[in-house]
């Protein structure tokens, strides 16, 4: 019997203890995502290199084996000022520390040791693929009239594929997203200047690594490498020069809001973002547009950006 790829079910639950399968439920665990990709048995496969009476291709033997899922879920707030948002589980899990002030707000940061790890079961039909030990990256994304989204890839230790009867999902702990638009996106600032936005991307750009060895295996977060792109209208350069602050080496506040009433709000902030050499120039409908690109930088440490739900 065929298998239809749009009956699928995504669970997602912070894991106690590193690699022991923290056993995620419909309930609170479940994810609403759109765009799953998996690659449920990477690895590698080395040659047995035998010596053959004939001619023949080698047998092999599955090495390094592990599992990488990605999606993207709607990157919106909880509703409720204080309380974390259905995906800050999965924001967790990529080196990121979650900060809750009850009933005020939620507070996102990088973090540099002590990353959490996931435990993500994920159906086609009744074919359940669980891996635990899952480590990842994000990219968050707002673009001007889309509702504004998180694309994330996970790696994870490999374990059997089986047949295990689909979990209903409960998904109201989802919220609904807003679309960004002028009124739902009212601040975009560079160096304290307020911008006509098309578009922004912040890539966390994990490194995420497998290491197999004798007595330890795992996924390991190694180095943090956070970039920005952005599409602005360009305005006079005596507003704002992206080139002599490129050449200065200059880093400057970048601070994005979206979202509009209590509990709806998220506030990206990078304190220092480094201007790097503009591209070129684009246009649209005949504006000059720029595509800038920022890294933001490290001031006491883990401290080069903050999301905030309030």
């Amino acid at each position: 019997m065929a298998l239809k790829w749009n009956r699928k079910v995504l669970l997602a639950k912070i894991e106690t203890t590193y690699g022991t399968d923290a056993a995620p439920t419909g309930g609170a665990d479940a994810v609403l995502a759109t765009n799953v990709q998996l690659q449920p048995m990477q690895g590698q496969d080395v040659s047995r290199e035998l010596e053959l009476t004939t001619l023949g291709a080698q047998a092999t033997v599955p090495v390094e084996v592990h599992a990488q899922l990605s999606f993207e879920v709607e990157l919106a707030a909880s509703g409720t000022a204080g309380t974390a948002p259905a995906w800050g589980p999965l924001l967790r899990a990529c080196a990121v520390a979650e900060t809750i002030s009850a009933g005020v707000s939620v507070t996102y940061n990088p973090v540099s040791d002590a990353h959490e790890s996931a435990t993500i079961h994920f159906w086609v039909e009744d074919t359940r693929y669980a891996f635990v030990g899952a480590r990842g990256t994000a990219v968050m994304r707002v673009d001007a009239q889309k509702v504004p989204k998180i694309a994330f890839t996970f790696t994870g230790l490999f374990t059997a594929p089986s047949e295990v009867a689909q979990v209903t999902p409960t998904l109201t702990a989802w919220a609904k997203p807003i679309v960004a638009t002028k009124a739902n996106t009212p601040v975009f600032t560079l160096n304290a200047q307020s911008l006509v936005l098309r578009s922004l991307e912040l890539d966390l750009s994990n490194e995420v690594v497998t290491r197999f060895l004798i007595g330890s295996e795992g996924v390991l977060i190694t180095q943090k490498n956070e970039k920005i792109t952005a599409t602005v209208e360009a305005v006079p350069l005596t507003t704002l020069d992206p080139y002599a602050l490129a050449l200065a080496q200059t880093a400057v506040p970048m601070v994005l809001t979206h979202g509009v009433g209590a509990g709806k709000i998220a506030t990206l902030a990078v304190p220092l973002a480094q201007f790097q050499r503009p591209s070129g120039l684009a246009q649209q409908q005949g504006i000059v547009e720029w595509p800038l690109s920022l890294v933001p930088q490290v001031n006491a440490g883990n401290d080069q950006w903050t999301v905030t739900l309030t």
